[in-house]
């Protein structure tokens, strides 16, 4: 019996050398975890004094909700009181300097350069959406799509980053009453991609279920999307935006064709999930099943969105049942949960797969930075990155930089006029994260103190 269990038992340095290589994976942990604090007020050295009075100011003001909340009214009376001269005399080195990249080239450049300094990447966004009741008409759309393509020139032909990326509403081409009435079309049974491709391709189709009229904007709206598509390829990943539930499946329909047409030899196209849906999982396992089939490279931009009020609401009015998830603990475990799906697909196939972690949640971006460690995807391989908002998270985004990761910022330009509808949507769609700064208003005011204390030493 004796004889029977020696023959069996552990080895003593065998027992050691497992231990030994716990005690280096707890150590790694931690050091990831201690690294990935996001607790040091000197990545804000880099901050002008102006720049962090102006980012402390305006953080400060985000902190009232009743102030968020009515931003949009309450910019339309200053823009009465002081004429549109005054308001944008007030607005520039304020708000729009915070969240803007600036208005034309050279002052985009002058923002991108400090930023590429950092080691951040910008992700261009033009500052172009409709809702329903807003449609401009085919001479708007046109106009948009100039507007696209020039962002796409900029992002390419600028060395602000390797690998651009840029962001797009296909609301801004493609208008919102269509987009719903698609969404109602493809409930019981989608279209074909290969149709959509065709017709992107220029062939006059026949589309189920649309009058002619629809059929002839949606031809159009398709091959303004091509010209985009064509413009980027191989030069810029065009990351498509989700928006609202009643005409998300349109906008995805349209995706998947751009994918399947575009996303043959790696990830151009990429499309947004909103992990505060309830369908959210369904949505991303579908489209991994899609992209096997049809063959093509898949990109997804994970967030966890910003519609929730406006989808409640909807949902209450109309009878139906709400498609958010009911706490922030599930629309967490919703965002850690595809996450996890996304990361072991790219750690299996990282040439075919890639994701944007869009988030601001530390807890998030460190259990991304730790899975990716457990199952050996690089930081830089670039099959993985994180991105957030231009003006927001600074303490989290360079933090991610320095410590090799890719990093993108959400960067709108464009004028005052052009912007501040954007700026308005924005700030009411993510005011839980407006009010959630309170760290990195902490850090901002430590950094500022910090700046006082050598000025009365007399330091520098």
């Amino acid at each position: 019996m004796m004889m029977t269990w020696s023959c069996f038992r552990p080895s003593v340095p065998w027992l050691l050398s497992l231990r030994l290589l716990g005690t280096a994976a707890t150590k790694q942990h931690d050091a990831l975890s201690m690294a990935l604090a996001f607790e040091d007020p000197s990545v804000f050295r880099v901050k002008s004094l102006g720049e962090l009075l102006r980012a402390l100011g305006i953080f400060c003001f985000c902190s009232f909700s009743v102030l968020v909340n009515n931003s949009g009214k309450l910019m339309s009376i200053t823009r009465t009181l002081l004429g549109r001269r005054g308001f944008s005399f007030l607005l520039r080195p304020t708000v729009y300097a915070q969240f803007v990249a600036g208005e034309d080239e050279s002052e985009i450049s002058k923002s991108m350069k400090k930023m590429s300094s950092l080691g951040l990447r910008p992700m261009l966004a033009v500052p172009i959406e409709e809702d329903l009741g807003e449609s401009t008409g085919e001479k708007r759309y046109d106009d948009n799509m100039e507007a696209m393509l020039e962002c796409v020139r900029m992002s390419h032909t600028n060395a602000w980053s390797r690998d651009p990326m840029m962001q797009l509403k296909i609301t801004a081409l493609l208008s919102p009453e269509l987009c719903v009435k698609l969404t109602k079309l493809i409930a019981p049974k989608t279209y074909d991609l290969d149709l959509l491709v065709r017709a992107m391709d220029g062939e006059q189709i026949n589309f189920p279920g649309l009058d002619e009229k629809e059929a002839a904007h949606f031809l159009c709206s398709l091959q303004r999307l091509n010209k985009i598509a064509e413009a980027s390829v191989n030069k810029v990943r065009v990351l498509v935006d989700a928006e609202y539930t009643y005409m998300n499946p349109a906008l995805s329909l349209v995706t998947m064709a751009m994918m399947k047409k575009f996303n043959q030899d790696g990830a151009w196209i990429w499309n947004t999930y909103q992990c505060y849906l309830k369908e959210s999982r369904s949505l991303l396992l579908d489209t991994l099943h899609l992209s096997n089939r049809e063959g093509f490279c898949l990109g997804v931009k994970l967030v966890r969105g910003a519609y929730m009020d406006k989808e409640r609401k909807l949902a209450e009015k109309e009878g139906r049942e709400d498609p958010v998830h009911k706490s922030w603990e599930e629309t967490n475990d919703s965002y850690n949960g595809l996450l996890n799906v996304m990361l072991d697909v790219i750690s299996k196939s990282p040439q075919r797969y890639r994701i944007i972690v869009a988030t601001h949640n530390e807890e998030s971006v460190r259990r991304a930075a730790k899975r990716m460690e457990e199952l050996g995807i690089d930081k830089d391989g670039g099959s993985v990155c994180f991105g957030q908002l231009l003006g927001m998270c600074d303490h989290v985004s360079v933090t991610l930089a320095k410590e090799g990761y890719i990093v993108y910022k959400s960067v709108p330009y464009g004028s005052v006029d052009d912007t501040l509808p954007y700026l308005v949507r924005r700030a009411q769609e993510n005011r839980t994260v407006l009010q959630g700064i309170r760290k990195e208003r902490d850090l901002l005011r430590q950094e500022l103190c910090r700046r006082i204390r050598l000025r009365l030493r007399g330091g520098t």
